[in-house]
């Protein structure tokens, strides 16, 4: 009698997916979140809660090595796939759930199917290779505690966001990306040791050296942050992005930043496809934060409406619930607690660093920047009926672009001068409220590694 055909059976029915995306797969990662979503698949935090690996986006040879990682940390059985394009995801996700079926004697070891109008695999080296452990997700399955009961395939641990922080650095887990070919002078498990150094109140203290990235949940893709810690002080941060040839080659202008492009481009775009695009992503931004934060209800709220944005929704059909969205998250006491005083960022110092958008026009903290969204998502969910052509010089999501650059670097630019000082638990939500767009980094390569 075969004791495991039913298992396999019921893990294939409802698999949990891993969803990874690589720079410029923006339009590729909404579909799929929209994917799981409608065939009510649940999306997989860490790997070693996944089933199914699914990597979304262009090849990018420069994190060939992190997805690999990740890949050997997801527990047997296992299947794996990219999706290079929006077009192709429910085939990628059937041979998943086939293979997930499939008995022990005819699964392949190691399996994965590549997208082949993608451009070919998304590794490259044989996905059963051995590899180290996961590279940036650092919740387990054990630290839902506390949360709703579907919150552990929504978040882990993001009770006190302190959990964020040092989860990105646990073990190997975000160095591996940068590591993979040092050879014998890597340090064990991609993780120098700590050292020492005088801190701000003139005591010598451990330094220690965390990376968070390049794949954790809720952060920009394929970016990594290299810390420098003093207890849970952070001392130094730099970022680290893909080698410019490794990079995936953007076949066109940002997911988001698209209509001012067509504009800027001659086409004529209405403006209410502009507030459109502006307000689904803005409603992307919210879900993050809200993620990072612990508040997955809000999120899936935040996510949702994003979704009936793109999918064209009217104003009559979106008001009522976009609305009500932002007076509860504008009005929690609780969101505005645990955000308040953290990753100040004034107008002027906005301005001198060439960050526009709703970061300079917020004019102070997290709550500052999220209540800014808020108010964008309203006021742009009011104007889709706006047939007047749309004005290639109006600000995007995240602000304007000036001399072809998109204003993503200027966010990355800026970071290190919010963080540096900081306490560990706030990093992840000062990015998260600043949300640069990995597509964007794409788009301007020579600007990503100024925060260094």
């Amino acid at each position: 009698m075969d004791l495991t055909a039913l298992p396999l059976r019921a893990a294939a029915a409802r698999p949990h997916v891993l969803l990874v995306t690589t720079p410029g797969g923006t339009a590729t990662r909404l579909a799929a979140e929209r994917q799981l979503r409608l065939q009510d698949l649940p999306q997989a935090r860490t790997p070693a809660e996944a089933d199914v690996l699914l990597v979304a986006g262009p090849e990018c040879r420069g994190l060939r090595p992190a997805i690999d990682r990740l890949w050997q940390s997801l527990p047997a059985p296992r299947a794996r796939a990219r999706a290079a394009t929006p077009g192709v995801l429910p085939d990628a996700l059937a041979r998943c759930r086939a293979e997930l079926a499939a008995p022990p004697g005819r699964r392949h070891a190691g399996h994965r199917h590549e997208d082949r109008a993608g451009g070919g695999p998304d590794a490259g080296s044989d996905a059963g290779s051995e590899a180290g452990s996961a590279v940036g997700f650092g919740n387990g399955r054990d630290e839902r505690d506390g949360h709703d009961e579907d919150n552990g395939r929504d978040h882990g641990g993001h009770g006190s966001d302190s959990d964020h922080g040092s989860h990105g650095g646990h073990g190997s887990h975000g160095s591996h990306s940068d590591h993979g070919s040092h050879g014998d002078s890597e340090p064990p498990w991609g993780l120098p040791m700590a050292g020492q150094g005088a801190d701000r109140d003139g005591l010598t203290l451990d330094r220690l050296h965390v990376p968070l990235g390049p794949f954790l949940a809720d952060w920009p893709d394929g970016l990594t942050a290299r810390l420098t810690l003093q207890g849970d002080v952070v001392q130094r941060l730099r970022f680290a992005w893909p080698p410019l040839g490794d990079r995936p080659t953007a076949a066109g202008p940002p997911f988001w930043g698209e209509p001012w492009a067509r504009a800027a481009a001659g086409e004529r775009v209405d403006a209410g496809e502009g507030a459109r695009r502006r307000a689904a992503a803005h409603a992307d931004s919210l879900g993050r934060l809200l993620a990072v934060a612990g508040w997955t209800s809000a999120a899936t709220t935040a996510r949702r409406l994003r979704d009936d944005l793109l999918d064209g929704a009217s104003s009559a059909r979106l008001r009522p619930g976009v609305r009500r969205f932002a007076r509860r998250v504008g009005r929690s006491r609780t969101l505005h607690w645990l955000t308040r005083g953290t990753g100040v960022l004034t107008a002027e110092a906005a301005r001198d660093a060439g960050v526009t958008g709703p970061a300079a026009w917020a004019d102070g903290d997290v709550p500052a920047r999220y209540r800014t969204w808020l108010a964008a998502l309203v006021r742009d969910v009011d104007r889709l009926a706006d047939r007047t052509p749309l004005d290639p010089a109006e600000e995007g999501p995240r602000g304007g672009v000036a001399d072809g650059r998109w204003p993503s670097a200027a966010l990355v630019r800026v970071l290190p001068e919010l963080l540096e000082g900081a306490e560990l638990a706030a990093a992840r939500l000062v990015v998260a409220s600043l949300d640069p767009d990995p597509d964007e980094l794409v788009a301007v390569p020579r600007e990503v590694g100024a925060g260094d």
